[in-house]
């Protein structure tokens, strides 16, 4: 009912009409459909929007200038009784605004407008009124119309037994009620507002209604004595918004209220505390500013833990007293060449996300991030900051137990130029890195590089279709390590340099097959990359940035296999694979890549790094296939050359119709003690089955399974049924999680949320 009032007065969008005839009598006349000739009437637009609402008075003056169009079969004129009479066809339009109705009187003497019968009303925003009689009265300051009913730009319909406009603009309904559902002939609608008394007050541009009641399917479910809201023109104030509640394993029970403070124009304040029966009052809220250049949104909350839980499962680990996060993003435009960057992601302690339940309890890193970058043509560069915090306990249990410090990176700069291609295509490409790297650990105390790679490329196209490319690189390192201890009783301190040059060719040649209904592709690859066997000093450079190794189909033909700049991909290789798409009615998209590596030169660290004994390299590829709109599959592997036994494995799949689908993923890694963290096997599955049983109700059901030897069982299950149409959401979802962390075993959620379309709705947690 929010914007009820306003535009039920779409009726009486046109106000005083003055007519009188024309000089000469004839001019411009409307020919009857009898042939008689009807003098024309001149419709003056002097007062036509003076029952409009909420317009300013330059608005008005502006709508006054507007010129009005208007037609009928046929025009009557009684001069004695100064009384104009359109019947037939009446139609009035004044800018992007409609009349149309079967009859049309003017009394002049008496100030008064009447159109009867099938009044349409037609309103700029898109709604449209339907009435059987609007009258005009008191200079046109006066408006009363009967039996109204509006269908809303959105769909959304209102209908009330009166409706008037007052002279000093404020409009009054009676016995109004509204929906956003569809509306069938002889049925409730699904839901609707129903009110004794609305008024719209003109001057504080409210709506006030008075014995409000909410029906679902015409049975009343709640009722309020007085409600009141901001006008639909007014943009934003501040005001309560719907609250929350619900239950908590950590809060117990809780109501969230919910106060939007609207500062200013681009500055506004959400405040929505918790009030629970555990842990007493949870400050909660969310701010935002805009500027011209850029904008900052933060959000946090904060509580005092007393350490007193009702659920057995917190009492293993205790809580800090004080607990609390914050997040907050920012981004500045300085110039029309920098641009800078603030990312805040805080939380006192790795139980609390958890705890809360906040969006990003599963991370297991909180990254907090400052970066200025600058965009010019082809330069790009950075300088950017990271602040690292943990949020896994199992992380934490790691960290203290080897003693390590959480890295803090400051400065980390880069800047790129890429040069205009020459006349043969070939450009330059000049890349400086430098980062700095501190932690004060055991480990390591700090350390400082500072990288340069120029490159050169040439891509090249053969008369045959043959396509190369060619890359010559040579990158420079230069590192200062302060207490770097790689293993007990070697440590290094001091000043390192060394220079990489590395040479690299692409040869593709696409062969293409194409018939009636499909077209295919079949594309060897060869990829040669020459380096020396040099060795990365693993022993006095520490590894910050190319710790995680993946030898997949992604980087198989790559020239640098490393994510980072810390290791260098040594030795000379060659990469060869085949790339396989078909294209077409029958088959659809499918596509499938295989590939492998052999190593020209005895050392290469990449290959070390992945236990790589031999100078082949294990079989890589991937597999995609989409024949219909009832079948998504995607598998990735990797092969053992010898046994072709899986040792990385990754499955998604998605199966069937609407009314019935099957989504599976398998993932399967193999132990890997090469690795910064010793990662054990891992091998997961996760099933899904949804169903829209109707065309409103849909179901859907998850588990998440380890299969793995030494931790095998479940990890997380659960569900959602959801009942959804034209104009409410009703969801009900429910999880268990079954986490390693014997504080997080048999932790159950539960949630509830309702929504009415364009009045808003709850939800519990």
């Amino acid at each position: 009912m929010k914007r009820s009032l306003y535009l039920a007065a779409v009726a009486v969008l046109f106000g005083a009409i003055s007519a009188e005839a024309a000089n000469e009598p004839y001019a411009g006349a409307i020919v009857r459909k009898d042939n008689a000739i009807t003098p024309k009437a001149d419709f003056r637009p002097g007062n036509m929007t003076d029952i409009m609402p909420s317009l300013n008075d330059k608005k008005k003056k502006n709508e006054e200038k507007q010129e009005v169009y208007f037609s009928a079969d046929e025009l009557e004129t009684d001069e004695d009784n100064e009384i104009i009479k359109a019947n037939g066809n009446v139609e009035v339009i004044r800018g992007k605004m409609t009349l149309v109705s079967d009859t049309l009187w003017y009394d002049q003497k008496n100030d008064k407008v009447v159109a009867e019968g099938n009044v349409v009303v037609k309103d700029v925003d898109g709604s449209v009124l339907y009435t059987d009689s609007i009258t005009l009265t008191d200079k046109m300051n006066r408006a009363d119309v009967n039996k109204v009913k509006v269908i809303m730009r959105d769909e959304s319909r209102i209908w009330a037994d009166t409706f008037t406009k007052k002279p000093n603009s404020n409009k009054q309904m009676r016995h109004a009620s509204y929906t956003a559902c569809d509306m069938c002939e002889g049925k409730s609608p699904l839901w609707q507002v129903d009110a004794r008394k609305v008024n719209y007050d003109a001057k504080g541009q409210n709506i006030n209604y008075n014995d409000a009641v909410l029906r679902i399917k015409d049975v009343p479910v709640f009722y309020t004595p007085f409600l009141s809201h901001p006008a639909p023109e007014v943009k934003r104030r501040s005001g309560l918004l719907m609250s929350s509640f619900g239950t908590s394993s950590y809060l117990g029970r809780y109501i969230q209220p919910v106060y939007f403070w609207d500062i200013s124009d681009q500055t506004d304040l959400i405040l929505s505390p918790y009030f629970t029966s555990d842990r007493d009052v949870v400050l909660n809220g969310q701010y935002r500013h805009y500027f011209y250049k850029g904008e900052i949104n933060a959000e946090g909350s904060f509580l005092k833990d007393d350490g007193h839980y009702k659920n057995k499962k917190y009492q293993k680990y205790k809580r800090p007293g004080h607990r609390g996060n914050l997040f907050l993003e920012g981004r500045y435009e300085i110039n029309d060449y920098w641009v800078s960057h603030l990312d805040i992601n805080y939380a006192s302690d790795v139980f609390y996300l958890k705890d809360m339940g906040i969006g990003t309890e599963d991370d297991a890193w909180l990254t907090s991030k400052i970066a200025f970058e600058r965009f010019e043509g082809r330069d790009y560069a950075t300088i950017e900051g990271y602040y690292y915090r943990l949020n896994s306990l199992q992380l934490k249990r790691l960290y203290d137990k080897e003693g390590k410090e959480v890295p803090l990176v400051a400065p980390y700069m880069e800047y790129e130029h890429i040069s205009d291609p020459d006349k043969y295509g070939s450009y330059f490409k000049t890349n400086i890195s430098e980062a700095s790297v501190y932690r004060d650990d055991d480990e390591l105390k700090n350390a400082h590089r500072a990288t340069m790679i120029n490159s050169w490329e040439l891509p090249y196209v053969s008369n045959y279709g043959e396509q190369y490319k060619f890359v010559a690189s040579v990158k420079s390192d230069m590192y200062y390590i302060d207490d770097y201890r790689y293993k007990p009783n070697s440590t290094f301190d001091g000043n390192l340099a060394r220079v990489f040059p590395q040479v690299g060719v692409e040869w593709r040649l696409p062969f293409v097959r194409a018939t009636e209904d499909t077209r295919q592709i079949l594309e060897p690859v060869v990829v040669a990359a020459f380096a020396p066997d040099q060795e990365n000093h693993k022993y006095k450079i520490p590894n910050s940035d190319s710790v995680d190794v993946e030898f997949d189909d992604a980087n198989i033909l790559s020239l640098d296999r490393y994510a980072g700049y810390d290791r260098n991909d040594t030795g000379s290789r060659v990469s060869y694979g085949f790339n396989w798409n078909s294209y077409g009615n029958i088959m659809g998209h499918t596509s499938a890549f295989i590939a492998q590596t052999y190593k020209l030169s005895s050392d290469s660290t990449f290959m070390d790094a992945m236990d790589e004994e031999d100078r082949f390299s294990d079989y890589v590829g991937r597999i995609y296939a989409s024949p219909n709109k009832y079948l998504d599959l995607n598998y990735r592997f990797r092969l053992d050359k010898d046994n072709y036994e899986l040792r990385y494995s990754e499955l998604g799949a998605q199966v069937g119709a609407d009314i019935l689908k099957f989504y599976t993923s398998y993932i399967y890694l193999e132990p890997n003690q090469n690795s910064y963290y010793k990662t054990k096997e891992r091998k997961e599955v996760y099933f899904r089955v949804s169903s829209k049983l109707t065309k409103n109700w849909s179901v859907n059901v998850y588990d998440r399974i380890d299969l793995s030897d030494d931790d095998s069982g479940q990890i997380e299950n659960g569900g959602q049924v959801v009942y959804e149409d034209e104009c409410l959401q009703l969801a009900f979802t429910a999880k268990k999680r079954y986490y390693d962390d014997p504080s997080f075993d048999d932790d159950y959620e539960f949630g509830v949320s309702f929504f009415l379309k364009t009045l808003g709705g709850f939800g519990s947690k």
